[in-house]
């Protein structure tokens, strides 16, 4: 049976690859398994029979023989557990490939969302000019031991792996805000995974469904 997600329907981030559903296709294509995508509205989320598979409202949702998962993180690593190609066979290696799915999500991750949302929420209050330099300067922090972590490697721990795959999505969250621009080998290291086959499948995919639906909002 063919595991189905959920994606946006009209995704916020307007086709830029943002939207988490993004990981879940790009795992899918690096491990070369086909998938079905269910588009939800923002409305739709909300509704009795979305929260029965994500009890917060979200996407993405996994589906496959009965089994139901939600989060991004822990849909990408059944993902990498099923099938060759995203985690390493040795089990050391492997229980660091999860360590850094675990790091991209759990201390990478949210400085760089809360930037984003202040910049999105808060930008007009009279306070936010006092606010950003305390927000930016904990992204810099972040940013600056993942850089230093990653030196002139390729990848964070031998060949691309899941973890490579969560962070890279991780970061590009942060190009719009021009902090990513300070650690070049981090910027090489995205540019690496955008290059990937399995990426580009997985942009051009999520970039489809927007463009169509933006096709569709403006007649």
């Amino acid at each position: 049976m063919t595991a189905t997600i959920t994606a946006f329907e009209l995704s916020p981030d307007r086709g830029q690859g943002l939207a988490r559903d993004m990981r879940v296709r790009w795992a899918f294509e690096e491990v070369g398994q086909p998938y079905d995508v269910r588009l939800v509205s923002f409305g739709e989320m909300k509704q009795p029979v979305h929260l029965a598979l994500h009890p917060f409202g979200q996407i993405p949702t996994y589906e496959e023989d009965g089994l139901v998962l939600f989060e991004s993180g822990a849909i990408v690593l059944h993902i990498a557990q099923r099938h060759a190609g995203l985690l390493p066979a040795q089990a050391n290696a492997r229980a660091r490939a999860i360590s850094w799915m675990f790091a991209a999500l759990n201390t990478v991750e949210p400085p760089i969302v809360e930037r984003s949302m202040a910049w999105v929420l808060e930008r007009d209050e009279a306070w936010y000019g006092q606010r950003l330099p305390a927000v930016e300067g904990r992204v810099r922090k972040r940013l600056g031991e993942l850089s230093s972590c990653l030196g002139d490697a390729d990848w964070l721990d031998g060949a691309f792996s899941a973890g490579d795959l969560m962070m890279v999505s991780v970061l590009l969250r942060s190009k719009g805000s021009g902090l990513l621009d300070e650690y070049p080998n981090l910027c090489a290291y995205v540019a690496r995974g955008e290059a990937r086959p399995a990426y580009k499948r997985a942009f051009a995919a999520q970039l489809a469904v927007f463009t169509a639906g933006a096709s569709v909002g403006r007649k």
